[in-house]
């Protein structure tokens, strides 16, 4: 290699690779403090681009999740109401078939059909106050039920149904306006759209215990599927800290081999001058 005051190749090499680690070493401090190994698409286009999407769909599924979360309100909402109505109907059986003993005096017969009547107005109650986030599936207002998201795309819905179960709706046969126990006619009338009402709002309830329990199952793998994706998100971008701490450790001391052997390159043209000192 030839001795020369104007270059220094010996130092140029050294200046190299000491910036190449350097370089590298903030790579691994950047890859330490953010906790990822690809942090943006310079990193790694492909992985970068896989991850944005998988990103993107796990905020989509959040949505669903809330959606569903929602539903699941609602149909508990609707349960409750639909289980009190239920055991309303239990009550009213038993004034209804009281007010079929034809040796009751006007008087017992006016005090049942008052409880009958009061009861009636505690199941209309009961419907118009089982109300979730301004949706109720009870009163009559909806006929096709709400239908909640099912995927990330929106493509595709789960469905509650609606039930009317507002007096005279169809599911319940009594109306206060229409019945009575003030007669034996009237308590027989009574009975029969009773025990109608009984069969029925049970088939209601069991349709909408089973749609409830779907969307609740549905909302549980929605949940573990956002589990699945993050994972696997990690598994793309995240930066293996134990590799990156060995690396670091390992960088630094070349870092300082570096600037030693550099210090050393930078001290080789001071031999020329020992070449023009007298003897």
């Amino acid at each position: 290699m030839t001795n020369s005051v104007h270059t220094n190749a010996s130092a140029a090499i050294a200046l190299q690779n000491l910036s190449s680690t350097n370089s590298r070493l903030g790579d691994v401090q950047s890859r330490i403090s953010t906790g990822l190994k690809v942090q943006g698409a310079k990193d790694n286009a492909a992985i970068w681009a896989i991850a944005q999407q998988q990103r993107a769909d796990v905020g989509a599924l959040s949505a669903v999740k809330q959606s569903l979360d929602r539903a699941t309100s609602i149909a508990d909402v609707a349960l409750s109401a639909g289980e009190s109505i239920s055991d309303l109907l239990n009550q009213l059986k038993e004034k209804v078939v009281a007010a079929k003993d034809s040796s009751l005096k006007t008087q017992s017969r006016e005090l049942l059909n008052a409880d009958f009547q009061a009861l009636l107005r505690a199941i209309a109650s009961a419907v118009d106050n089982a109300t979730f986030d301004g949706a109720n599936i009870l009163n009559g207002t909806l006929t096709t039920g709400i239908a909640f998201l099912a995927n990330a795309d929106a493509s595709g819905t789960v469905t509650l149904s609606a039930k009317d179960l507002t007096l005279g709706g169809g599911i319940i046969e009594l109306t206060t306006a229409t019945d009575s126990l003030l007669t034996l006619t009237g308590a027989d009338q009574a009975l029969t759209r009773l025990d109608n009402s009984i069969g029925q709002l049970n088939a209601a309830l069991g349709e909408l215990g089973a749609q409830a329990k779907q969307i609740e199952a549905h909302g549980n793998f929605v949940t573990k599927l956002v589990d699945t994706l993050e994972s696997g998100i990690g598994n793309l971008v995240d930066a293996d800290l134990a590799k990156e701490s060995a690396r670091l450790q390992a960088l630094q001391v070349q870092q300082q081999l570096g600037a030693q052997s550099l210090s050393i390159a930078n001290q080789a043209p001071q031999i020329i001058l020992s070449l023009f000192r007298g003897g």
